[in-house]
């Protein structure tokens, strides 16, 4: 997995590409929200924000 983000910034540098930063970083923490909120009570509140 360190490998593969440190390719990924390498792309990005070489490539001048950083503006797929916030897109990868957004899709993380999406990512985040919904693994953390599986079977949560908050995960009703959530379903209404999309």
């Amino acid at each position: 997995m360190r490998e593969f983000i440190i390719e990924l910034w390498d792309f990005m540098k070489e490539r001048k590409k950083f503006w797929l930063f916030p897109i990868i970083l957004f899709l993380l923490l999406l990512g985040a929200l919904i693994v953390m909120t599986q079977g949560s009570v908050v995960a009703p509140f959530i379903y209404t924000l999309f």
